[in-house]
């Protein structure tokens, strides 16, 4: 058993710490560009939406529909998506800051030394915080039913694994790409990449300490449907709205489907 509970950890902190290898890869480009970062930010809209509705929905419906009607599972799942999306927005409203970040008058300088870079930079800091805030609580639960399907069959979980951590890869590129271009640092878009990454081992950790003697399927469904609604707002709400700002609306509409062909791919592949 405590074999069991030490590869049920190892496993789920490698699928987390996927994010700090994304964030690796956006980091190797030289490139400052508007082109980039609306593709960048397109496609990590297009992972978490993609995500939001294909796995996590149907996992919270899933857990819900134990011992209920459908009809009954599927209220539950939808008043937990709403939840989440109100959450959010709560959090959104109450996050102090000079101006709407959406009220850029000059996207295009925000590679520039002049006034309009501070509002661009506000943005795009509020809009990689946000992301990296969605995925932590996103890695939060899903680290936890990494670890107990680790805990209970370490083999069926290996693949599982695997599909999280190239889930993660992507959304590590989609907190960095805005906080780098925020800051222009690398070693702090590093950093909140891989501290959104460390929720999953975390998820575990609580899961070992606390969760595990109470933890049953509704809990589980209802959190899973508030972290799909989470990830929608966000998409919707910063990643998106973020990549328009900056003039490239194809590349940002080219960037979300493929982020959604590459979680679809993913999905059938290790799924």
């Amino acid at each position: 058993m405590e074999k069991n509970i030490l590869l049920a950890f190892l496993l789920t902190s490698l699928a987390g710490l996927a994010t700090g290898f994304g964030s690796l890869i956006a980091l190797l480009s030289r490139k400052t560009n508007t082109k980039f970062l609306s593709l960048s930010l397109g496609f990590s809209a297009g992972v978490m939406v993609y995500v939001s509705f294909m796995e996590i929905f149907p996992k919270a419906l899933d857990s819900l529909s134990h011992g209920r009607s459908p009809k009954t599972a599927t209220t539950l799942t939808v008043i937990g998506f709403f939840v989440g999306i109100a959450l959010i927005a709560v959090i959104d409203q109450l996050i102090p800051e000079e101006e709407n970040p959406h009220e850029i008058k000059d996207p295009a300088s925000f590679m520039e030394h002049h006034e309009s870079q501070r509002h661009s930079k506000s943005s795009l800091m509020r809009t990689g915080v946000f992301t990296a805030l969605a995925i932590g609580i996103h890695n939060f639960p899903e680290g936890l039913a990494t670890f107990i399907t680790a805990l209970d069959n370490p083999t069926l979980a290996i693949p599982i694994v695997v599909a999280i951590a190239i889930h993660n890869i992507p959304e590590g590129i989609s907190v960095s790409v805005p906080i780098y271009f925020a800051t222009g640092s690398r070693r702090k878009a590093f950093l909140y990449s891989f501290l959104s990454g460390l929720a999953e081992p975390l998820g575990a950790l609580v899961g070992y300490l606390i969760l595990m003697p109470f933890l049953n399927d509704t809990v589980e469904g209802f959190v899973f449907a508030a972290v799909a609604g989470i990830m929608v707002f966000i998409s919707i709400d910063e990643l998106l709205p973020t990549a328009e700002e900056y003039g490239q609306h194809h590349l940002s509409i080219l960037g979300f489907v493929l982020g959604m062909m590459l979680m679809a791919l993913s999905l059938i592949l290790f799924l």
